[in-house]
């Protein structure tokens, strides 16, 4: 569409969204199931899917912040290209972190002390040199 480069649509939004939710990715009817259960939003599996696929293009305000709240993020992200643009960057990341299966491990080390945080860096570290001697 003329005009519009670097424009994302709210179904572009949705799917990466859906996509970096994690694998699998949940069921149309799971994100209506938790928005209705968890926010009180009425919303349904078909909208939602409706949504993703661009068949509406045209959501509430309701539905776009209940949608961002059951994502874990800003409704700005649907509003904003350039915000969206900020999160897609940090959802590409958490994405490549899951991949990696480092995800539990920075999880749990959320939970360690600080110390005990430098002991997890130091032993990473250590492993790491272990797997990339110097030339």
């Amino acid at each position: 569409m003329a005009g519009t480069e670097g424009v994302f649509s709210i179904a572009e939004k949705l799917d990466r969204l859906f996509r970096a939710a994690g694998r699998p990715e949940p069921s149309y009817m799971t994100v209506a199931d938790g928005i209705r259960d968890g926010q009180g939003v009425p919303i349904s599996h078909t909208y939602i899917w409706q949504l993703r696929t661009g068949r509406r293009d045209n959501p509430t305000l309701q539905h776009l912040t209940a949608l961002a709240a059951y994502f874990g993020v800003p409704v700005a992200y649907f509003l904003d290209d350039e915000q969206a643009r900020r999160i897609d960057t940090q959802l590409g990341l958490l994405s490549r972190l899951r991949d990696a299966g480092v995800t539990e491990i920075a999880l749990r080390a959320a939970d360690v002390s600080p110390r005990g945080r430098e002991m997890i860096s130091e032993a990473i570290r250590q492993v790491w040199e272990s797997e990339h001697p110097p030339r």
